[in-house]
């Protein structure tokens, strides 16, 4: 039987993105951000929710831009780190000992040691309550040589952190079923 938990975030499990965007002073600045994923595929984009309280925000808005990072698990501390202290007190890359490197397609860095970056110009800002979703078109991916099989990328050698709603960072699992496949078997006889 299933219990009622009321109106609350549910999904699971979440990205652990690392956005980065420049400050009013061109200062590179990076923000954990849970609340975000793939929007669309043609054309490619993808969305961060941000509080209008965080300097991401502002960044967002005055740059038209920015870039989602996705950490590997050796980064976990560093991907907590950003989330927890506001760019408005700290240097978050250089407290954290990320490096920043400028996007060549917008105006935005990624931290390098990320293995999985995607280069986001703003295409529209949708306010949804408590934060503001910022949807970006994606410019370009880019990713490690090590994370690629045949020239794609592979979620395992990536190894992402992701985040559950339990406060928890987390590793993925084996993968488990071929996507667009396995689900072939239950057509039984309808012309699939």
């Amino acid at each position: 039987m299933k219990v009622s938990l009321g109106p609350k975030c549910a999904a699971l499990p979440l990205p652990a993105f690392l956005v980065g965007t420049y400050d009013g002073n061109g200062n590179p600045n990076v923000m954990t951000a849970a609340w975000g994923g793939i929007l669309s595929s043609d054309p490619p984009a993808a969305g961060v929710s941000v509080r209008p309280t965080r300097l991401t925000f502002d960044g967002i808005s005055a740059n038209k831009a920015f870039t989602v990072s996705v950490p590997s698990i050796p980064l976990v501390a560093e991907t907590d780190y950003c989330g927890i202290v506001s760019g408005y007190q700290h240097n978050k890359f250089g407290e954290s000992y990320l490096t920043p490197v400028p996007s060549t397609l917008v105006k935005a860095p990624y931290p390098d040691e990320c293995p999985l970056v995607m280069e986001c110009r703003l295409h529209k800002t949708l306010e949804l309550g408590s934060h503001v979703l910022f949807v970006g078109h994606i410019l370009n991916v880019l990713a490690e040589e090590t994370v690629l099989t045949d020239g794609e990328i592979d979620t395992l050698k990536t190894n992402p952190v992701v985040y559950g709603p339990d406060q928890g960072y987390f590793s993925l699992g084996e993968k488990v079923a071929k996507a667009f496949s396995v689900g072939k078997k239950l057509f039984r006889g309808r012309g699939e």
